[in-house]
Formats: C-alpha cells, sequence, structure tokens
C-alpha cells in the first residue's frame, strides 16, 4: 500500500495549525462534494480529503500518522489498524456515510444532540529544573470558543435557527445514484445544514460569527507544571479545548511536555545519576568531597581504596515522585583519574610508591634507585 501524504492532500504543511487544517477541509469539501462536483474523479478526492482531515484534525491520530504514517502503528490497512479502514468507531461523519453506503447498518447519531468539542494538544518545552521541581506559567493557544455574541446559536440575538429546509431536521438526505451494481441509495450529510438539522437565513446570521456559532480566539491560560514531570508526558486539562456544537461541552487540551537535557545529570524517571572524578590519591587514601544534586551540593564520604566506576546512592535526592510523596535516589559513579604531565616531585612519589610496592616500572629513568645504580656504576 503507497504511503499517503495527507497534509499535501489537504495542501497544508506539516506544522499547520488546526484552524487552518479546518479552513482547507471546508474549503476543498465545498468544491469536490459529490452533491455539487460531478466531474470524474471528484468523489473519490472527496473521500481522500475526508480521510486526510479525519486524522490531522484528531490530535491522537495526527501524532501517530507523524510518528508511523498513513499505516499507523500496527503497520496495515483495514481492520481497525492504521488510518485507511473504515471499521466501526472509525471517522466520524465520514464513516457513517460509508457505512450507510455499503449497508453497514449502524444507526446514525443524532444530529441535533449536544456534541463535544474537539480536543487540543499543546506541546511545552521545559527547562530540567523546572521539570523537577514545578512552575506555573501562561500559554496562549489558538482555539474555535462559542461566540459571545450568540451564546453558539449562530444567530442574531432575538432570532433563532429553523428547522433545515431540505433535510427536514435530519441532517441527512438521501441519494440514489447508479453504479456497477445498479442503482443504489445511500445517505450522505446535508449541503444545506451540514449535519446539524438546523438553518439560519442570511439575514439572521450573527454578525461576528457569521452564523457559525463559534469563532476563532487566541486562548490565555495559566498553567501549573507538577512537580516531577518527565519528557514525553501529557497533562489533561478539562475544557479547554475546542467548544461543542449545539450547546455540547469544550473538549479537552493535552499538554504534552518536552524536558531539556542537563549538562551535569542524568535522569532515568525519579532517580538521578551523576558521574563525580577523583583523584587516585582520594581513591586510596578516602575523603569527604561535594557532590551536585538538583537540590544542592551535599557532602560525600570516599573510604579508602575506592575503586574506579564505583556507585555511591543518596538517598530522597532524586526527582519527587509526581504522584506520590517523597523523592527519588541519586547515585554518584566516581571515576578515578590517571594523573598526567606529573612534574619532578610528582614523578618521584609515584616511582617511590611504586618501588615500596615491590613494582618495578619498566622504562623509567630517573628514580632514587636508578641514580644511587648510576653512582655505583660510575666508581
Amino acid at each position: 500500500m503507497a504511503e499517503k501524504n495527507y497534509y499535501d492532500i489537504l495542501g497544508v504543511k506539516k506544522d499547520a495549525s488546526d484552524a487552518e487544517i479546518n479552513r482547507a477541509y471546508r474549503k476543498l469539501a465545498a468544491k469536490y462534494h459529490p452533491d455539487v462536483n460531478h466531474e470524474p474523479g471528484a468523489e473519490e478526492k472527496f473521500k481522500k480529503i475526508n480521510e486526510a482531515y479525519e486524522v490531522l484534525h484528531d490530535q491522537q491520530k495526527r501524532a501517530q500518522y507523524d510518528q508511523f504514517g498513513s499505516a499507523g502503528p500496527q503497520g496495515g490497512f483495514g481492520g481497525g489498524q492504521g488510518f485507511g479502514g473504515f471499521s466501526q468507531g472509525g471517522f466520524g461523519d465520514f464513516g457513517d456515510i460509508f457505512s450507510d453506503l455499503f449497508g453497514g447498518g449502524r444507526a446514525r447519531r443524532d444530529p441535533t444532540a449536544p456534541r463535544q468539542g474537539r480536543d487540543l494538544q499543546y506541546n511545552m518545552t521545559l527547562d530540567f529544573m523546572d521539570a523537577i521541581f514545578g512552575k506555573e506559567t501562561t500559554i496562549k493557544y489558538d482555539r474555535e470558543a462559542e461566540c459571545n455574541v450568540c451564546h453558539g446559536s449562530g444567530a442574531k440575538p432575538g432570532k433563532s435557527p429553523s428547522t433545515c429546509h431540505t433535510c427536514g431536521g435530519s441532517g441527512v438526505v438521501m441519494q440514489r445514484r447508479q453504479t456497477m451494481m445498479g442503482m443504489m441509495q445511500s445517505q450522505t450529510v446535508c449541503p444545506t445544514c451540514h449535519g446539524t438539522g438546523k438553518e439560519i437565513k442570511p439575514e439572521d446570521q450573527c454578525d461576528k460569527c457569521h452564523g457559525s456559532g463559534h469563532i476563532q480566539e487566541k486562548h490565555k491560560l495559566k498553567v501549573k507544571v507538577p512537580a516531577g514531570i518527565d519528557d514525553g508526558q501529557q497533562m489533561r486539562l478539562q475544557n479547554q479545548g475546542e467548544a461543542g456544537t449545539n450547546g455540547g461541552p469544550y473538549g479537552d487540551l493535552y499538554i504534552v511536555f518536552t524536558v531539556t537535557p542537563s549538562r551535569d545529570f542524568k535522569r532515568d524517571g525519579s532517580t538521578i545519576y551523576v558521574d563525580q572524578d577523583i583523584s587516585f590519591a582520594q581513591a586510596a587514601l578516602g575523603d569527604k568531597i561535594k557532590v551536585k544534586t538538583v537540590h544542592g551540593d551535599v557532602d560525600l564520604k570516599i573510604p579508602a581504596g575506592t575503586e574506579s566506576e564505583t556507585s555511591f546512592r543518596l538517598r530522597g535526592k532524586g526527582v519527587p515522585h509526581i504522584n506520590g510523596n517523597g523523592n527519588g535516589d541519586e547515585h554518584v559513579t566516581v571515576h578515578v583519574k590517571t594523573p598526567k604531565n606529573l612534574n619532578k616531585r610528582q614523578k618521584e612519589a609515584m616511582l617511590a610508591f611504586a618501588e615500596a610496592s615491590g613494582e618495578h616500572v619498566a622504562g623509567y629513568k630517573g628514580g632514587f634507585f636508578d641514580k644511587l645504580k648510576d653512582r655505583f656504576e660510575e666508581k
């Protein structure tokens, strides 16, 4: 199955906003709808437009498409997999149309019933420390809101919508068309009311929203990011999505977090990992050193004889548990540094240590015993 580029089908960029996707869909759907366009290929084009829209206007499906392509996460079409199948629980009005067309028998929802608005997604980038300790911030994003003049009715104050004269309030119309299997009757969305079952005379339409009941707004929202949020996690804010229809509630807003990495710390859930260099003398003799934690510097005791790559645990010095009390731990791994570019005194001290340990450093000249040996040879 060839890969489908839903962005190209709608003629929008990959980073297009929800409003841009909605506008592109409405324009193309009006142009290629079978009721108004009888050119060869128009119906097939209309199907592709609807399929693309039903993926891109849904934040979860769009995220899956961006990651896996039109085949979906399961790598196949049909049977509920991918984005190409027309299985039950599929793509809203588009799925209803094709279910009716091919005799699926699925009951169509009441077009006049209240429906919740679409969910939205907001991507927030957090500094490493802000993700650990949380923060309060204000975000702004575009959304469709209920018109504050007509309160969603689409009609001017004092006016009200009337029953659609085309569909009689059902929201659908019947079509008869000739197919290879003979004459077939099918249901399709009413082209006059677009499935709402209501229409508003042009002179009665709200001046602000022009009869749609919705307006585009720049929504401002204060968000409290919880302490301990991690990269890739999301937070749901109820009723902060787009306005519903027919008096339905607003959808929800999902904030997806991206956490910038730290130069000093590595994080795995609520655990912090730190690498700490120590000298040969500190490892051999033992010492008390300062190490960094996300809560500030603390003392760490290095026992005598500590080997390189030894890990120490600092209890409670990690990340706050997002769904519980207390903090995770920090693990400090020490690395014994091999000294380089030793001065004369350091070299002599190291050689004396080696000789005291019964070791002979082959190829090294200049130690105490080498000098003593040279003097005897001179005599």
